[in-house]
C-alpha cells in the first residue's frame, strides 16, 4: 500500500437550528491500495482458435473477435460453425460413441477423467487468468472459485464412472448411457459450466458436442487442448463455438439425444418448443430473480457480507445471485446504513489486479441492458444509491449499485438485471416475507438470514426455489445438485441426480 497526502478539508456544520464554519483537520494521509496485477508471461494464446472436432482442429469459413471487456482489445480470432460444422462435430461424436466410448471400461472412463482434472490443476493459474481477460470477472474469484470448482466437478464424477451399478438403488434402474449430447453454455462461468457439464456426460458414458457462449470462447479452447493432451478418444467431446444460430443446428440435430443448457429464459422457452414432440432429453437451467431475506434476529454484518458475496459476486452475472434483498423493517434502516458503507470499499477496475472484487461487464450488449433497466428504476421513482467508486475510461463497467423503494411491481423487482444491481424491499412478518420471495415468475435461488433453526426450515420449506442457502450465499459442491422450479428451468447439475439427467 501507499499513502498520499490530504487537503485540509471544510465542513458546514448545523447545530441547534444555527450554521457554523468548522475547519476539520485529517489525519494527514489517504491509504490506497499499489496495484498487484496477476502475470500473463506464463499464459499461452493463439490468435486464432479453430473448431474442435474429432479430436482435430478443423477450419470454418467465417470468424468472430473475442474481446477483453476491461480494455475492449481483441484477444483472439474465433472460428464460427456452420450448419455443416456442427453435423460434422455431431457425425464425429456418434462415431466415437458407437466404436470406442460404448466399449470402454467405466474404469478407464474413470481414468480418462481423472487425468483432465489433474491436468486442469497444472494447468489453473493460467485458466484464471485467461478466464478474467475474456470474462471480465476479477482474478481472486477465477482462482479460488471458477477453476478450483470446475477441477472439483472433473474429480468428483471420475469418482462415479466405475460406480453407476452399485447406485442402482438411487437410480431405479440399469445405468444405461443416452449416446450423443448436445450441450450449450453461458459467458458468466465458462469453464465451471462447461465442467458442469461435459464431467457426469463422460461418467455415464456418453460422447459431447458443446458449444461455447460467443463472448468467452477461450477456457473452453484450452480446455480442449488439455483434452487432447489427455489422450482422450477423438470425438468423445467435441468443442465448437459461434451464436445462437449455431446453438440451434445442436438442438435441432436429430442425431442429438439430449441437450443440456444453461442460459436465458427466453432462448429455454425457444428450445422447449424446438424439441416438442421429440424424444429428446432435456435440462434447462435459466434465469432467476432470487430473494435474500434478511430477519430482524439475523447476524447483521454477517448478512451485510452475504448480501455483497450475493450481487456484487462476478459483477452479479450470476443465476442465482441474490438481487431482491428483504429486510425486515425494524432493522432495514441499520442494514442500509452498512450497506452503503460497505459498498464503498468494493474496488472496481482491472480485473487481473488482485486487490479488484468488482470487474468489467461482460459486453456492451450486458452494459446497455444494466443501464436500461437502472434507468427504469430510476423513472420509476426508486432511490438509486451507487458506490463511490471511479471508473476506468476504457471497457464496459458498472458500479456497483442498489436500490430503496422499491415495489413489487417495479421492472427492477421482476426482471432479471444480470448486472451489479440490487433492488431493497422491507417485510414484517415471516409469512408476508415468503409472499413477497414467492411473487415472481423464477424459481432458482433464495437465501435466508436468521439466528433461529426453526425459521429457517419454516422458510425453506415453503419457499418455491430450487436451492435455498441458510447464513451464507453462492456456496457450491459438486455433491450437491443445483437447479431451479417454474421459469428458472428444471433438471439438476452435480451430485447423484446430476447422473441422472445423462442416463436413459
Amino acid at each position: 500500500m501507499h499513502h498520499v497526502k490530504s487537503e485540509i478539508k471544510t465542513k458546514k456544520i448545523s447545530s441547534n437550528g444555527k450554521s457554523s464554519i468548522q475547519r476539520e483537520k485529517n489525519s494527514g494521509v489517504v491509504w490506497e491500495y499499489s496495484k498487484s496485477i496477476e502475470s500473463k508471461d506464463h499464459i499461452n494464446l493463439k490468435s486464432k482458435y479453430e473448431l474442435f472436432i474429432g479430436g482435430k482442429r478443423v477450419k470454418t469459413k467465417k470468424y468472430f473477435n473475442t474481446v477483453n471487456p476491461s480494455n475492449e482489445e481483441v484477444i483472439a480470432k474465433i472460428s464460427y460453425a456452420s450448419k455443416e460444422d456442427v453435423n460434422k462435430a455431431v457425425l464425429s461424436a456418434e462415431k466415437a460413441y458407437n466404436k470406442v466410448w460404448s466399449m470402454t471400461p467405466p474404469k478407464e472412463k474413470a481414468k480418462y477423467i481423472f487425468r483432465i482434472a489433474r491436468m486442469m490443476q497444472e494447468k489453473a493459474r493460467e485458466l484464471a487468468v485467461i478466464e478474467s481477460m475474456d470474462g471480465g470477472k476479477p482474478i481472486k474469484e477465477s482462482k479460488s472459485l471458477d477453476v478450483p470448482l470446475a477441477i472439483a466437478h472433473f474429480f468428483y464424477y471420475a469418482g462415479w464412472a466405475d460406480k453407476l451399478a452399485y447406485a442402482k438403488q438411487f437410480l431405479g434402474k440399469k445405468p444405461e448411457p443416452i449416446g450423443v449430447v448436445g450441450q450449450i453454455i453461458p459467458w458468466n462461468f465458462p469453464l465451471l459450466m462447461a465442467a458442469w457439464k461435459i464431467a457426469p456426460a463422460l461418467a455415464c458414458g456418453n460422447t459431447v458436442v458443446i458449444k461455447s457462449a460467443e463472448t468467452t470462447p477461450l477456457t473452453l479452447y484450452k480446455l480442449a487442448e488439455i483434452i487432447e493432451e489427455a489422450g482422450l478418444p477423438e470425438g468423445v467431446v467435441n468443442i465448437i463455438s459461434g451464436d445462437g444460430e449455431t446453438g440451434s443446428y445442436i438442438v435441432n440435430h436429430p442425431k442429438v439425444r439430449k441437450i443440456a443448457f444453461t442460459g436465458s429464459t427466453e432462448v429455454g422457452k425457444i428450445i422447449m418448443r424446438s424439441v416438442a414432440g421429440t424424444d429428446k432429453k432435456v435440462t434447462l437451467e435459466l434465469g432467476g430473480k432470487a430473494a435474500n431475506i434478511i430477519f430482524d434476529d439475523a447476524p447483521v454484518d454477517q448478512a451485510v457480507e452475504g448480501i455483497i458475496n450475493g450481487i456484487y459476486f462476478n459483477q452479479g452475472h450470476v443465476c442465482c445471485a441474490g438481487s431482491r434483498l428483504f429486510v425486515q423493517e425494524s432493522i432495514a434502516d441499520t442494514v442500509i446504513k452498512k450497506l452503503k458503507r460497505r459498498i464503498n470499499t468494493l474496488k472496481v477496475g482491472d480485473p487481473l489486479d488482485k486487490n479488484t472484487d468488482v470487474g468489467a461487464i461482460n459486453s456492451r450488449m450486458q452494459l446497455n441492458k444494466i443501464k436500461k433497466l437502472v434507468q427504469s428504476g430510476i423513472d420509476d421513482g426508486c432511490r438509486i444509491y451507487q458506490s463511490a467508486s471511479t471508473l476506468p475510461g476504457k471497457g464496459y463497467w458498472f458500479k456497483p449499485t442498489f436500490f430503496t423503494d422499491v415495489s413489487q411491481s417495479n421492472r427492477i423487482a421482476q426482471e432479471e438485471i444480470f448486472g451489479p444491481v440490487l433492488s431493497v424491499l422491507t417485510f414484517r412478518t415471516p409469512k408476508e416475507a415468503i409472499e413477497k420471495a414467492n411473487n415472481t415468475p423464477y424459481g432458482l435461488s433464495a437465501g435466508v438470514w436468521t439466528d433461529k433453526g426453526s425459521k429457517i426450515f419454516k422458510v425453506l420449506n415453503e419457499m418455491k426455489a430450487g436451492v435455498v442457502w441458510s447464513n451464507t450465499y453462492n456456496k457450491f459442491n459438486p455433491a450437491s445438485p443445483f437447479g431451479g422450479y417454474k421459469e428458472s428451468g428444471f433438471g439438476r447439475e452435480g451430485g447423484l441426480h446430476g447422473l441422472l439427467e445423462y442416463l436413459k
